[in-house]
C-alpha cells in the first residue's frame, strides 16, 4: 500500500477570525508538520503505551500554527498587491525554473497533509496485540509448557479467529480509503521566466503538487486554487468556497481591495484559499502559501488525532488489569472466552443494524452508539432536503404577483453565463405550477453576466408579439435585493396598474418586508425591468464593445460602464426561496429525544435559516450562537456556551471539531456526529460515533464508523436501538463473567485451604469453564428490558468494582454453603472421597455459573417477571444437562469423576432457590443505592 496525498478533498464550514498583528512576517509561516509515517510498532514501549490513558483534547482553542497561518493571510490581505512579491521573494514575472525547483525541494510537494495508509503488516500487528489476545497467547504458552497441547491449541485458534476478523475489517477500510488517491490530480497554469540575458515570460502547465510559494498562477472557470493566493488581477471573478463553508452560495473576489482585520477570514476579497474553485471570471494570483502552510492544513492537521478514551475503553482497561492480577494468583484459564463473546455480541449487532440499512465499519462503534447521549447534526441534507425551493413571488407590499414571476423566469431561462440552484428552483416552480410564459416568443439579444460588484445578472430580450402587452425590448435584472434597488428609479404599483417614481417610503417599505422575510429563514432576490428603445440599445452595444478591452472594476470601486445601461429601472418585486425540512426529521428527532439522545445542530449556514428549520423540526432555539461569536469567548465561557446551545450556525470545520471535543472532555458526553460533507471530516474524525450516509463524499464515508444507506434520521434511531441492545448484552457478559469467575477463584482458594487435595484438577477446571463459556455465546441473541433501551448507558470502572463487591459475595456464599455440606454431611474431606468431591464441585460450579446469567441479565425477577430469549433458555438447558450428565459418562470416568447420590441434587435445588432469593434482594438494594443495574 502506498501513500495517498489528500489535496482537493477538503473540509467546509464558514468562520470569521479576528487575529492580532504579527511583528515579524517571516515568523508567521508554520513549520511543516510531520506526516503520518508507516511505523512498524515493534517495541515494548509502544505496546504498553497503548494501555496508558492519554491526555484529554481541549476544544475551543487555536493552536500556535493556526494563529500563524491566519496572521500571515491577514498581513498579505492588508498589503498592496505590488508589495506582496517582497514577502514571498518573487517577481512580477514569476519564478525562474531553477528557483522553482529549489523551492520545491525545500518545501516538499504541495499537499495540505501527507497521510500514509498503514501497511498490511502494521494492521496485522495491531490486531494481534489486543489486550485480550495477549492474555490468550500467554495462557497458550503456559499450556504448551505444561504439556497441555490441546488446550494451548484451542486458545491459539481463538486468537486466530479474533485477529482475522479485526484485520479483515481494518484492511478493507484502508483499501477503500486508498481509492481516493486515484482522483487527486490537477494541472495548474503557472507563469515562469526563462533566459540568461533577456528573460521572457512563459506560461507552463504543472501538476498542482509542483506549485511553490512565489509562483504566479493563471486561472479561469473550473480551475482549483493550488494554494493560498493573493490576487494580482481579476475580471468578474466569482469563487465557490463550498469546500470550506459547506454551502452552495458563491463568493465574489477582487484584486485591488486592501482588507483589514475586521473582515472575517473567509470573507477576504483579495485572498483565495487552497481547495476552492473558480465559478466564473478570470484572473491571476501570487501563491503565498502551499502544502502544510495553507489554511487547509490547519484543518487537516487535526485529522487522525487520538480521541479521548471513553468510559467503556477505560472499563475494559481496568478489566484487563484485573484479569492479569487473577492470572498471577490462580486459574489463568477462566477468561479464555471473553474476547470471543464480546466480538460475537458486536458482530451480531452489526448484522442486525445491516438489516435496518446501517453499515457498520467499526464493531466498537456499536456499543458507543448505545452510550451516545448527544447527536450533533449538520443541517444541510440531514434536517433539510439540501436543495432550494422557491416559495413566493411578491410585489413591494408583500402580495403575490404573476408579473414578478414571469420576468424572473425569463431571466433564469435565458441566462447562460452560469446556472445557479436558485435558477433551477425558479424554473421548477413555474413548470410545476402550470404557468405558461411561452419563452419561445422571446428572443435573447445579449446578457450582462453576474459579477461580485453588481451582484446581479441582466438579460436583454425582445418579442414581436404585437398582440401582447409585453411587446418590445426589455432588460430584465435579477439579483441581490439591495443591488437591484440601487438601479431602480421607478416602482410598479400593481394595485393602481401604474408605474410611479421610486420614493424613500417605497424603499423603506421594501426593506422592512425583506427583513421580515429574512427572519423567517428565507432567501430573497429582487427583480426589475426596463423597456429599451433603439437608442438605448445603441448606447449599450457601444459600451459593451468598450468593456471587451477594459477591466471590470478599479480598486477604489469606481462605477462600471455596465451600470450606464442598468439604470432607471422599474422595480417589480421579490422572489423568496427556502431549503425545506424533511418530513421524517421531526418524528426521528422526537424518537431520539425519547431515548435520551439530545440533538445539537452544527452548521455553516446562516443563523436565521437554521433557526427556522430547527423550529419546524422541533429543536429548541432558546440557546443559539454563531461561529464568529464563539471566537470571542474565553475557554470557560466557550465550554459553558457549547453545553447550553442547541443551534450553532456559521461554524467552520475547525469550530465543529472544537465543539465536539468540548462536549467529550468538559461535558463528559458520548458524542455522535452525523455529516456527509468534506467540511464535516474533522468532526467525524473526533466524534465517539461518526456517522455518514451512502450519498456523502468519499472522505466523509471513509472517516465514518457507520454508514446509513438512507439519508433518514429514522434509520439512525434504529441504529441507536441496536446499539443499546448490543451494549447491554456486552455488559451482561462482562459483569456476569467477572462475578462468576472471581467468585469461583475465591471459592477455589477457600477450598484449597480447607481440603488436603485440589478442589478440581486442571482438566476438570478447564472443562467446567469451557462448558460455561460456550453456553454464554447465546447472550448475544438475548433481549433487553424495555426500560434499559430508553436511556443511554456508559460503563464505569467504579461502578463495575461495586457491582463485583455486592454480587460476587453472593456467588462465594453459595459455593461456601456447598463446601460445608460436602464437609459435614458427606464427610468428603479425605483422599478416599476426592473423586466424589470433584464430581459434586464440578456440577455445582457449572450450574451456578449457568444460572448467574438469568440473575444478572435483568433488573426484574428471573423466570417470573422477565424470561430470557429462547436461545439463552436453550443454552441454559443444554449446558446444565451436559454438566450434570458428564460425571455419569465414560468420559467423566476418564476425567476422574464418580457417581453422585440423588440427595445431592435435591440439595442443589434448595441451594439455587436460596441463591436466587438472596441474589434478587441484593440486586434490589444495589439498584436502590446506585440507581442502575447493568
Amino acid at each position: 500500500m502506498g501513500k495517498t496525498k489528500i489535496s482537493n478533498l477538503f473540509a467546509n464550514g464558514s468562520s470569521h477570525y479576528i487575529l492580532p498583528k504579527s511583528n515579524t512576517i517571516r515568523q508567521t509561516l508554520v513549520d511543516r508538520p510531520s506526516s503520518h509515517k508507516d511505523r512498524f510498532p515493534f517495541s515494548l514501549f509502544g505496546l504498553f503505551r497503548r494501555f496508558i490513558p492519554s491526555r484529554k483534547v481541549d476544544g475551543g482553542s487555536k493552536t500556535e500554527d493556526e494563529q500563524k497561518v491566519y496572521s500571515w493571510l491577514y498581513t498579505l490581505a492588508q498589503t498592496d498587491k505590488n508589495l506582496v512579491f517582497e514577502y514571498v521573494r518573487s517577481t512580477e514575472r514569476g519564478l525562474s525554473f531553477r528557483e522553482a525547483e529549489r523551492r520545491l525541494r525545500e518545501n516538499g510537494p504541495n499537499v495540505p497533509l501527507e497521510y500514509s495508509f498503514p501497511r498490511w503488516w502494521s494492521l496485522l500487528w495491531n490486531a494481534l496485540f489486543h489486550p485480550f489476545n495477549i492474555i490468550l497467547i500467554i495462557l497458550s504458552v503456559m499450556s504448551f509448557i505444561a504439556r497441555d497441547s490441546p488446550n494451548g491449541f484451542i486458545m491459539l485458534v481463538l486468537v486466530f479467529i479474533s485477529v482475522t476478523l479485526r484485520f479483515y475489517q481494518e484492511y478493507s477500510s484502508s483499501k477503500a480509503a486508498m481509492k481516493l488517491s486515484e482522483f487527486v490530480k490537477c494541472p495548474i497554469k503557472v507563469q515562469r521566466c526563462a533566459g540568461r540575458v533577456v528573460q521572457k515570460e512563459l506560461i507552463v502547465q504543472v501538476d498542482h503538487r509542483d506549485v511553490v510559494p512565489g509562483d504566479i498562477v493563471i486561472f479561469e472557470p473550473g480551475d482549483l486554487f493550488p494554494g493560498d493566493i493573493r490576487l494580482l488581477s481579476s475580471k468578474q471573478l466569482v469563487v465557490s468556497q463550498a469546500s470550506l463553508t459547506g454551502e452552495s452560495w458563491t463568493t465574489d473576489k477582487a484584486s485591488d481591495i486592501r482588507e483589514d482585520y475586521n473582515t472575517p477570514l473567509l470573507d477576504l476579497k483579495n485572498i483565495c484559499f487552497m481547495g476552492t474553485n473558480v465559478v466564473s471570471g478570470t484572473g491571476t494570483g501570487l501563491v503565498v502559501s502551499t502544502g502544510s502552510k495553507t489554511y487547509m492544513s490547519t484543518m487537516f492537521s487535526k485529522v487522525g488525532k487520538k480521541k479521548p478514551p471513553d468510559d467503556f475503553e477505560k472499563g475494559l482497561r481496568w478489566i484487563f488489569y484485573l484479569i492479569i492480577s487473577v492470572m498471577l494468583v490462580v486459574v489463568t484459564i477462566l477468561f479464555v472466552m471473553l474476547p470471543l463473546i464480546i466480538n460475537t455480541c458486536l458482530a451480531k449487532g452489526a448484522l442486525a443494524m445491516a438489516k435496518d440499512r446501517c453499515i457498520v465499519k467499526s464493531l466498537t462503534s456499536i456499543r458507543d452508539m448505545g452510550s451516545m447521549d448527544i447527536l450533533c447534526i449538520d443541517k444541510t441534507g440531514s434536517l433539510t432536503m439540501n436543495h432550494a425551493v422557491m416559495v413566493n413571488h411578491l410585489d413591494y407590499r408583500g402580495l403575490p404577483q404573476e408579473k414578478v414571476l414571469r420576468y424572473a423566469f425569463l431571466n433564469s431561462y435565458f441566462k447562460t453565463d452560469q446556472k445557479y440552484p436558485l435558477d433551477d428552483a425558479i424554473l421548477a416552480f413555474v413548470y410545476s405550477n402550470g404557468f405558461r410564459f411561452r419563452p419561445s416568443l422571446w428572443r435573447k439579444i445579449d446578457e450582462i453576466p453576474f459579477d461580485f460588484i453588481r451582484r446581479r445578472v441582466s438579460v436583454i430580450l425582445e418579442t414581436e408579439d404585437r398582440h401582447s402587452k409585453f411587446f418590445g425590448r426589455f432588460m430584465v435584472t435579477k439579483g441581490a435585493l439591495l443591488e437591484v434597488l440601487k438601479v431602480c428609479s421607478f416602482i410598479e404599483n400593481f394595485e393602481q396598474d401604474e408605474i410611479s417614481p421610486f420614493s424613500f417610503d417605497d424603499y423603506q417599505r421594501i426593506l422592512n418586508l425583506s427583513e421580515d422575510i429574512s427572519n423567517e429563514g428565507l432567501r430573497i432576490l429582487g427583480v426589475a425591468i426596463r423597456k429599451l428603445e433603439m437608442e438605448h440599445l445603441s448606447d449599450y452595444f457601444r459600451l459593451h464593445v468598450t468593456l471587451q478591452t477594459q477591466t471590470c472594476e478599479t480598486s477604489n470601486g469606481s462605477k462600471r460602464e455596465d451600470e450606464d445601461i442598468e439604470k432607471d429601472m422599474v422595480f417589480l418585486g421579490l422572489i423568496t426561496f427556502f431549503d425545506p425540512p424533511k418530513d421524517t426529521a421531526k418524528q426521528a428527532l422526537w424518537r431520539l429525544c425519547e431515548k435520551g439522545v439530545k440533538a445539537k445542530v452544527l452548521t455553516g449556514d446562516s443563523l436565521s435559516l437554521t433557526t427556522r428549520v430547527c423550529r419546524e423540526v422541533g429543536i429548541s432555539t432558546d440557546h443559539v450562537i454563531t461561529g464568529p461569536e464563539l471566537e470571542l469567548l474565553d475557554q470557560d465561557t466557550f465550554h459553558e456556551t457549547v453545553k447550553r446551545a442547541t443551534v450553532l450556525a456559521r461554524l467552520t470545520p475547525i469550530q465543529k471539531l472544537h465543539v465536539v471535543q468540548s462536549l467529550q472532555t468538559v461535558g463528559n458526553h458520548v458524542v455522535g456526529f452525523l455529516g456527509d460533507g468534506v467540511n464535516d471530516s474533522l468532526a467525524l474524525d473526533a466524534a465517539n460515533v461518526s456517522i455518514s450516509v451512502d450519498s456523502g463524499v468519499a472522505i466523509a464515508k471513509d472517516m465514518a464508523d457507520i454508514i446509513l444507506l438512507e439519508k433518514d434520521l429514522n434509520v439512525l434511531v434504529a441504529g441507536v436501538e441496536h446499539g443499546r441492545f448490543t451494549f447491554g448484552n456486552t455488559m451482561k457478559y462482562v459483569k456476569m463473567s467477572v462475578i462468576a469467575n472471581l467468585g469461583s477463584v475465591i471459592s477455589l482458594l477457600i477450598a484449597t485451604l480447607i481440603f488436603k487435595y485440589e478442589p478440581l484438577t486442571s482438566t476438570q477446571l478447564l472443562t467446567q469453564n469451557f462448558i460455561y463459556s460456550v453456553g454464554q455465546i447465546a447472550i448475544a441473541w438475548d433481549k433487553m428490558d424495555e426500560e434499559y433501551v430508553k436511556t443511554p448507558h456508559k460503563s464505569s470502572e467504579r461502578g463495575l468494582s461495586m457491582f463485583i463487591l455486592w454480587n460476587g459475595s453472593v456467588c462465594t456464599l453459595c459455593d461456601v454453603a456447598t463446601l460445608m455440606l460436602l464437609w459435614f454431611y458427606y464427610k468428603a474431606y479425605t483422599d478416599v472421597t476426592q473423586k466424589f468431591f470433584h464430581s459434586a464441585w464440578f456440577i455445582e460450579g457449572v450450574l451456578l455459573q449457568t444460572f448467574i446469567i438469568h440473575l444478572i441479565r435483568t433488573e426484574k425477577i428471573p423466570f417470573m417477571q422477565e424470561v430470557a430469549s429462547w436461545p439463552v433458555i436453550f443454552s441454559t438447558v443444554l449446558t446444565s444437562a451436559i454438566g450434570i450428565a458428564l460425571p455419569f459418562t465414560p468420559i467423566g470416568k476418564v476425567m476422574g469423576f464418580s457417581l453422585l447420590p440423588l440427595s445431592y441434587f435435591g440439595f442443589l435445588f434448595i441451594l439455587f432457590l436460596g441463591y436466587f432469593i438472596v441474589g434478587h434482594v441484593v440486586k434490589r438494594l444495589y439498584i436502590l443505592v446506585y440507581k442502575r443495574w447493568l
